[in-house]
């Protein structure tokens, strides 16, 4: 499986940014996909997850309201929508993808990872 994301940039504090993860290869044995983030400094960090079924949807507490996960089944992409968007947020944004673990939050379980798109929330 391969994951591409896109879709960061530059925004200001309230605006909204909507990240893509295209996902490709063998998806049918996905059981769920994520988006982790990492601030400059820090370590990774969850920030939401949605099972490939669609059926349960998990988010960290300082996203939660503000961002939403979700896919389309007909181009296997996976969508961040994020709202509000404080300075906080700032960070490279990473999508992983599962097999086994539905909308964990938990990054070990997360076999299949892309490269990071790069959100700034600066005025």
């Amino acid at each position: 499986v391969q994951l591409q994301a896109s879709g960061g940039g530059l925004v200001q504090p309230g605006g909204s940014l909507k990240l893509s993860c295209t996902a490709s290869g063998r998806t049918t044995n996905l059981a769920g996909m994520a988006w982790f983030r990492q601030a400059p400094g820090k370590e990774r960090e969850f920030v939401a997850a949605r099972s490939w079924s669609g059926l349960s949807q998990y988010y960290t507490d300082s996203v939660r309201g503000r961002f939403v996960i979700s896919r389309d089944e007909a181009s296997n992409m996976v969508y961040l929508q994020m709202n509000s968007l404080k300075p906080d947020d700032t960070a490279t944004y990473y999508c992983a993808a599962n097999t086994g673990a539905g909308s964990s939050w938990y990054r070990p379980t997360y076999s299949y990872w892309g490269q990071g798109t790069l959100v700034t929330v600066s005025s």
